[in-house]
């Protein structure tokens, strides 16, 4: 099965970085981070990938020309402003009438992408995302007049669920991707889950996304930690 990941965002919000690279290319236990993410699906088999680049792609292009690895890696100009589900329309003559597996290049996971595939057979969907619950970042308060008579330190659980990427996809998607400006996680899911066809796959281990500088620290010390290694 093939693996597509979208690492041709601008990374707007973690600046201090990606004036020069891709957020995708930022290091977090000594390698980028796409690396990491690759070396996940590695593991359970999936080492066919097909890379949307768009902004400086051409360090990623840079990079893997260097990497020896016994991966098969393509590396896709998807435009520097297309969005999300126009990098993925784009890889439509790559993918053809094949179901893949999809990411976002700026987020870890020790999701068991075995069973995220047998659950997205099993109910015959057109997507499965697999849904996190995000890290709590505050607790909560509860005033009266000028004191606080309840004080919370929150846990994931009060989140609710979010998409966390680690899709899988029926060809069918393609019928949904109008063009580049299609963003996936408006019209196309929203359509898909209206016609009850987008399967929620619930992981309850590790992920965490990067986005900022704090995220980049989180998961420095998550690896640190033991908490996440595809190196094993």
């Amino acid at each position: 099965m093939k693996v597509v990941i979208l690492a041709g965002g601008l990374g707007t919000r973690i600046k201090e970085y990606t004036k020069t690279i891709p957020k995708p290319m930022i290091r977090v236990h000594g390698k980028p981070l796409i690396e990491h993410i690759m070396q996940h699906y590695s593991n359970f088999g999936f080492k066919e990938f097909y890379i949307a680049l768009g902004y400086k792609g051409e360090v990623i292009k840079k990079y893997f020309k260097k990497r020896k690895k016994n991966w098969k890696i393509n590396l896709i100009p998807t435009g520097k402003t297309t969005m999300t589900g126009g990098r993925i329309k784009r890889l439509k003559r790559y993918l053809k009438n094949e179901t893949f597996l999809l990411t976002y290049g700026d987020g870890i996971a020790n999701v068991n992408l075995k069973k995220l595939v047998s659950f997205h057979k099993k109910y015959n969907n057109i997507v499965t995302l697999t849904s996190v619950r995000p890290p709590a970042r505050f607790g909560s308060v509860k005033f009266k007049n000028n004191k606080i008579i309840k004080f919370r330190e929150k846990s994931s659980l009060d989140e609710g669920w979010i998409n966390g990427g680690f899709f899988v996809m029926d060809p069918k998607i393609f019928n949904y991707l109008k063009n580049d400006r299609t963003y996936l996680e408006r019209y196309p899911l929203e359509a898909i889950s209206k016609k009850n066809l987008l399967g929620g796959y619930k992981h309850t281990d590790f992920w965490q996304c990067m986005d900022t500088a704090r995220d980049k620290e989180i998961l420095e010390k998550a690896f640190k930690k033991g908490l996440i290694n595809f190196d094993k």
